[in-house]
């Protein structure tokens, strides 16, 4: 019984041994994108969330919350890609992530447009999203 027991405790420490969560977030104005990035072992699993509200330039366009998430795969140095299918259909949002020490950087494909719509979008336009520390 103490065997198995130590053999589950050892297991769960050496788990959380290889687990960690990233957070970034960019915030321009009324526009605030969060990225989440939670690595378990060679498991990644990438959520993002953004929540806009109209500023001078986008007068009469609506508040926008949407969000994101799905399983990713690393694609090279200090990059991510995530992939989310369109629910009944066969297209996929792609997100592309590219890592720096102090932040990250998001491309989206335009399939994105179905998480998020009006004035919402995940790309963060070639701008950092910080990393927190």
């Amino acid at each position: 019984m103490n065997r198995i027991l130590l053999a589950a405790f050892a297991l769960l420490v050496s788990t959380a041994a290889f687990a960690s969560t990233d957070h970034y977030i960019r915030r321009e104005g009324d526009h605030v994108q969060h990225l989440k990035i939670t690595k378990i072992g060679n498991d990644i699993n990438v959520k993002m969330d953004v929540n806009f509200e109209p500023n001078a330039a986008e007068a009469g366009q609506k508040t926008c919350s949407a969000e994101v998430s799905g399983d990713a795969k690393a694609t090279g140095d200090n990059e991510i890609t995530m992939k989310k299918q369109i629910e009944g259909e066969t297209r996929h949002c792609l997100l592309k992530i590219k890592l720096s020490g102090e932040g990250a950087t998001v491309e989206q494909s335009p399939e994105c447009g179905y998480f998020a719509a009006g004035i919402c979008h995940f790309g963060s336009d070639g701008k950092e999203l910080v990393k927190i520390k």
